[in-house]
């Protein structure tokens, strides 16, 4: 599918995105990528990615109702958009194709 390649971060993003979806939000994304990959996720470079994924068309956002806690800010909350799915999917079968293709047993002897 043409257009829809995308890195490994945002990848790692957009799955992050759909699994806590309705409530991915910068900093829940930033947690859970912690968590699930063991790695650390810095906010900015997430803020980065998910806005660079809005702008793709992969993702949309909206704003959340401003509460005290957060001093009168809002949360902007993102989810993924059909062309967001459709280059996960095709990011998965791509993936999927080439484990297909290696011999488990060439691996393990090496």
């Amino acid at each position: 599918m043409k257009g829809t390649n995308i890195g490994e971060f945002e990848e790692i993003l957009l799955l992050t995105v759909a699994a806590l979806s309705p409530e991915a939000y910068g900093f829940s994304v930033k947690e859970d990528v912690e968590k699930r990959v063991g790695r650390y996720a810095n906010l900015s470079a997430i803020h980065s990615c998910l806005y660079r994924l809005e702008r793709k068309g992969y993702l949309k956002s909206r704003f959340g109702e401003a509460t005290k806690r957060r001093g009168g800010k809002r949360k902007k909350y993102f989810e993924l958009t059909a062309e967001g799915m459709a280059a996960i999917v095709e990011a998965k079968r791509v993936r999927n194709s080439l484990w297909d293709e290696i011999s488990l047993s060439a691996i393990k002897s090496s």
